[in-house]
């Protein structure tokens, strides 16, 4: 498939359909011309959008507007998206070491709290395909951003699922959708792997209607 997508949160659309969303691959054809973007610096900072095109510097892009789409581009990091069924607000998310080390996802929750009234107790959140615990070998500088004392291998998805939670998300209301992107040169980019003529995957998520 070209476009990964979350049974999570194509399940929101059981009553009515109102969300769209999808994780891209290497062959999947979109772009973002027609979504809300950012130039992501890395950051935990997120941004409310209310047209496509770029909304400014950060890396996380929160809307209720119905019809619009907020995208990450990827190859390597995590996307994440978020999706409130109660006051139809979605965020999408890109979180690399360095903005999930500063709290990214909680940052980009208490936007959507402020922005539209959301309780993170309502949030169903979608990780995307990244660079896997098999394959993300970190220094001792990088490491001990999470915790650990000494270099090893480390596990974005866990660390932002576990952010997640202790901002008030439901454990099953999480779902990874997606493998490693370093192990599966076929489906995916990788920076790591492949360096700077990697390509980037887009991830975005829409509202079609509004609340």
């Amino acid at each position: 498939m070209s476009v990964l997508t979350s049974s999570l949160l194509a399940g929101l659309n059981r009553e009515h359909v109102w969300l769209e969303h999808g994780f891209g691959t290497r062959d999947a054809l979109l772009n973002q011309d027609a979504m809300a973007s950012l130039k992501q610096i890395h950051s935990n900072v997120s941004l409310a959008a209310d047209r496509p095109g770029s909304a400014g510097e950060g890396d996380a892009l929160v809307t209720r507007d119905a019809g619009l789409a907020v995208s990450v581009r990827t190859a390597d990091c995590y996307p994440i998206l978020l999706a409130d069924p109660e006051t139809h607000a979605v965020a999408a998310i890109h979180a690399g070491w360095r903005g999930t080390a500063a709290g990214v996802v909680r940052s980009t929750l208490a936007r959507m709290q402020n922005e539209f009234g959301t309780d993170p107790q309502n949030v169903y959140a979608a990780i995307g395909p990244g660079i896997g615990h098999c394959c993300y070998g970190v220094g001792v500088e990088v490491a001990r951003q999470f915790g650990m004392d000494r270099a090893g291998t480390l596990d974005l998805a866990v660390e932002n699922r576990n952010q997640l939670i202790a901002a008030g998300l439901n454990p099953e209301r999480i779902e990874r959708v997606g493998g490693c992107t370093f192990c599966n040169p076929v489906q995916f980019f990788s920076w790591r792997r492949d360096h700077d003529p990697a390509g980037r995957m887009i991830s975005f998520i829409r509202a079609t209607a509004a609340r």
